[in-house]
């Protein structure tokens, strides 16, 4: 491809709103362009690599026996319904209506269709199983856009659904995927780890995360909203909403429990400002969080809380943690089996309890207005404290010495907090765990029969018996694939690609193609790398050679050929290797030898 035969908008400075190295990069690049908040045009250098990323993508699928198939970005309201998906998605999912008033929605995901299609088709256990996969744009209406297209409202996305007949074909088939993605994101040349996560909105009994980390000592580099923990004992890693928290022993035995007692704390709320005043550490305190659900999920498998007869249906949580952690609340919506939950603010609280916040303690904690459901949920770490201090439930006091069961009596105690750095691995129970940063690419779930039984998908068994089929579902984020790339790989003057998802093999640079000399080699090496299966952008823009190597340096295709007039009686050409910095001066006659060997090498880096 001759450079002004392709249409490549490079800029020197990428717009301002831009929040991450690679959404700059990218918008310098010329692959993206703004249209509104988190939605992106992608242009031709961009769609490249997409195509690439999903090429590599399809082959995998392909292998472990996956079907391509097409479904639709316009969804029904129906199938939706069927499920309870239709108002547990919440403000994410747009919405919209057609001529005749019906509802639709445009897709996040496929469950539902790719369900409604196997239940209508496949009656047989013979059939089974069955994996389809598709590639295709999907819709989710973020409350804030942000770090350009890893976290945007429309973007492309690879999604598999897998059919079984039991529990255990599932369960197989979904460490073939497992072990694809593996190979997927190899091939892709990032640096991947896989981790245990929540299942969210999507449901199932368990799922992975396969989190690209940062390629760089400065793990602050990588634009991940993600935190990942793991332990490099054991391999043990988990999505910081996922990672277990194990028990604080040592506070457990041997404690004398003291007599409760109430001090005055005048104008002081905070733990940071009680624990001050009473000189007294943080991990000694009981926090006291209030939370409110107005929206429920009913889960039979789960001590459910959902139910209420109250006219207002709100449930009040008073919610405890350890004074120097903090609550995860992912674990909490799940333990609770509510979808939403937000944490309440001073007049709030106030009006349910007519206690100010930072006053507040489980200790006789009564509700102001009895319309309301209130449950007293524990963290673990409050379980092992003893003599804690928290509020009094009145303005200006705290209680000294305070302990569960014998002055208070929660509802629930579960493992609800955000793990540390102080705390062990809960494989093996070595300590010094590590975090870091991620993008997450990918997302495996084991659905299980939730999607079957409530559409009422069954296929038959060898008996003629009805059977619900066991689901897996399986994405990859194309977009943030190419985007997770360039924050891994990149440095002061541009992008360096992975040869492999690289928009081209080889940016051909030419210093002057007016030069006919120079003009008649340029064309020789490009017709002559063209025939070995190489992908090479020629410059012949009428430019200086500056500005030729700026944008070769931005674009970041993995080798460079500069032809200039000082090689030309030695029959030699300058090969620049992007990511090592390597210059080479190549015989003509060996280019091709050596471009190819270039690249294959880079493979392995």
């Amino acid at each position: 491809m001759k450079l002004t035969q392709f249409y490549l908008p490079t800029l020197r400075q990428a717009p301002n709103e831009c929040d991450t190295i690679s959404a700059k990069l990218m918008f310098r690049a010329g692959m993206i362009r703004k249209v509104a908040s988190g939605i992106y045009e992608w242009l031709p250098l961009g769609l490249r690599v997409l195509k690439k990323v999903e090429q590599i993508i399809r082959e995998e699928m392909n292998t472990i026996g996956g079907l391509e198939v097409w479904l639709p970005h316009l969804m029904p309201k129906e199938p939706w319904q069927e499920t309870g998906r239709w108002n547990v998605y919440g403000k994410e999912l747009f919405r919209l209506k057609d001529r005749k008033n019906s509802d639709f929605c445009l897709a996040p995901t496929a469950e539902e269709i790719i369900t409604g299609m196997i239940r209508n088709e496949v009656r047989s256990y013979k059939m089974l199983p069955l994996m389809f996969y598709q590639f295709g744009t999907k819709f989710r209406d973020e409350i804030r856009p942000r770090f350009g297209v890893i976290r945007s409202r429309e973007f492309y996305m690879k999604d598999a659904y897998s059919f079984h007949r039991d529990e255990k074909c599932a369960e197989d088939y979904y460490k073939l995927v497992y072990d694809a993605y593996c190979k997927i994101f190899t091939r892709c040349g990032l640096k991947f780890l896989p981790v245990d996560a929540t299942t969210g909105a999507i449901g199932g009994k368990f799922s992975h995360e396969f989190m690209v980390v940062s390629g760089k000592e400065d793990n602050e580099s990588l634009a991940g909203e993600e935190i990942i923990v793991f332990c490099k004992k054991c391999n043990y890693a988990a999505n910081i909403e996922k990672a277990e928290c194990v028990n604080f022993s040592s506070q457990v035995s041997g404690v004398e429990l003291k007599k409760l007692e109430e001090v005055n704390t005048p104008s002081v709320r905070t733990v940071e400002e009680v624990s001050k005043f009473l000189n007294q550490e943080s991990k000694n305190f009981i926090k006291t969080l209030i939370y409110v659900s107005e929206e429920v999920i009913i889960d039979k498998n789960k001590k459910d809380f959902s139910n209420t007869t109250k006219s207002d249906n709100k449930k009040i949580f008073v919610v405890l943690v350890r004074g120097d952690l903090e609550i995860n609340e992912t674990k909490l919506k799940e333990k609770l089996g509510v979808n939403e939950i937000k944490l309440a603010d001073n007049d709030l609280v106030k009006d349910i309890f007519g206690i100010e916040v930072g006053f507040l303690g489980p200790v006789n904690l009564k509700l102001k207005i009895a319309s309301y459901d209130l449950k007293i949920i524990a963290d673990k770490s409050v379980y092992e404290l003893k003599n804690g201090i928290t509020g009094a439930n009145k303005k200006d006091f705290h209680l000294k010495n305070v302990n569960i069961y014998r002055d208070y009596k929660p509802d629930l105690i579960e493992d609800l907090r955000n793990i540390t750095v102080e705390d062990v691995c809960p494989r093996c129970g070595n300590g010094g765990l590590n975090f870091s940063k991620g993008i997450e690419v990918g997302h495996t779930f084991k659905l299980g029969t939730k999607y079957s039984e409530s559409m009422k998908a069954t296929f038959l068994d060898e008996t003629g018996k009805e059977i619900n089929f066991v689901m897996g579902c399986y994405g990859i984020g194309v977009s943030r694939v190419v985007s997770a790339s360039i924050e891994q790989s990149n440095d002061e003057d541009g992008i360096i690609w992975y040869p492999a998802i690289a928009p081209f093999d080889v940016y051909l640079l030419p210093i002057d193609y007016k030069d006919l000399d120079i003009k008649n080699l340029t064309d020789q090496i490009y017709l002559n790398l063209k025939d070995k299966k190489l992908e090479i952008l020629l410059d012949d823009r009428d430019e200086r050679p500056g500005v030729k190597f700026k944008d070769a340096d931005l674009i970041g295709i993995p080798v460079r050929i500069t032809v200039s007039k000082k090689l030309l009686p030695d029959n030699k050409v300058e090969v620049y290797i992007r990511k090592t910095k390597e210059v080479r001066l190549v015989l003509v006659d060996k280019l091709d030898e050596e471009v190819s060997g270039i690249i294959e090498l880079l493979k392995k880096i």
